[in-house]
């Protein structure tokens, strides 16, 4: 899936009696938005699921289970040159890595367990080299069940 021209993309999930269902985020570079857009459907819906590849650089997946917010970034690192990150660190309360730090994901890596994909899982995706941020969220939408409405709506948008 990824290419030259990859910018951020982001979809939100959720489920009602038929299933799976999926939207395209409208605004994936402030956190703010994302989250607002989640908390929404969430709310209309009894929970759903935030996934957003930000470019070539790193995904983040967000998630609000009852009354509490949920989130992971894939690399914690790019927190030193992407304002996103900074502030899901921020928001997080998570350490700030060091410019000579190696990859590493950060946040809730348990945010989807109950739902088939364990922290090890979660992490193993997050560390993958082989794989483009997209192409990492669109494992994670297969495993969840949602894969092929997330490929339908990244090749052909809304």
């Amino acid at each position: 899936m990824a290419d030259e021209s990859v910018s951020d993309f982001g979809i939100i999930a959720w489920r009602d009696e038929s299933g799976w269902n999926v939207s395209q985020l409208t605004d994936t570079d402030e956190l703010g938005s994302i989250m607002d857009q989640l908390i929404e459907k969430s709310r209309q819906f009894g929970g759903a699921i935030a996934l957003a590849a930000i470019a070539e650089d790193f995904f983040i997946v967000a998630r609000e289970i009852g009354s509490e917010m949920k989130m992971m970034i894939s690399d914690a690192t790019y927190s030193l040159e992407n304002d996103l990150a900074v502030d899901l660190l921020e928001m997080m309360d998570l350490p700030f890595p060091e410019e000579d730090d190696d990859a590493q994901a950060g946040g809730d890596l348990d945010l989807l367990t109950d739902l088939g994909i364990n922290e090890m899982e979660l992490e193993a995706i997050a560390a993958d080299d082989d794989l483009y941020p997209d192409e990492a969220i669109e494992g994670i939408a297969k495993r969840l069940g949602f894969g092929d409405q997330f490929v339908d709506l990244y090749e052909n948008g809304d």
